[in-house]
């Protein structure tokens, strides 16, 4: 099993969203490096930090699981949508995505708090300059966080 951070920005879908719907495709990534660990690293099963970007307080907000294989992003087809891609079609598509489940909600992780744990020094989401909107957490680094998340707010 492989662990992942997967920014959502909460006014398109949120943690709570995810939690109502149960299960929602992860559309709308538009980094060939993020595509490509969906493509190629992700495996039905993974679990992935549910991170709420593009916000007053950035931050983890729960967890999701990889629930499907990847699949093709029908957005790209669509010239109404936001991440329509003319470049691409059906026949060859640029860009895929994969379902996730709703697995849990913990307690709000900021982004500032995350920064404060020298255990997370190394950790992708806080390099300097990342923007990707899914990236690779380590063992280590899953159980780290996964310790404040269990606390009471």
């Amino acid at each position: 099993m492989q662990y992942w951070l997967m920014k959502s920005e909460p006014d398109e879908v949120s943690i709570d969203d995810l939690a109502r719907a149960g299960t929602v495709p992860w559309s709308g990534v538009r980094n060939y490096q993020a595509r490509n660990f969906m493509r190629d690293a992700m495996q039905v099963g993974d679990l992935a930090f549910f991170y709420h970007s593009g916000c007053a307080e950035p931050g983890i907000a729960g967890i999701c699981e990889v629930c499907s294989e990847p699949y093709p992003d029908a957005t790209q087809f669509d010239p109404h949508s936001a991440y329509h891609d003319p470049k691409s079609a059906p026949d060859k598509p640029r860009w895929l995505l994969r379902d996730v489940r709703f697995v849990g909600k913990g307690r709000y992780l900021p982004l500032a708090e995350l920064r404060s744990y020298v255990e997370l020094a190394n950790m992708r989401l806080l390099a300097r300059g990342n923007r990707l909107s899914i990236t690779p957490v380590t063992a280590e680094e899953w159980a780290f966080i996964n310790r404040f998340m269990a606390e009471k707010s």
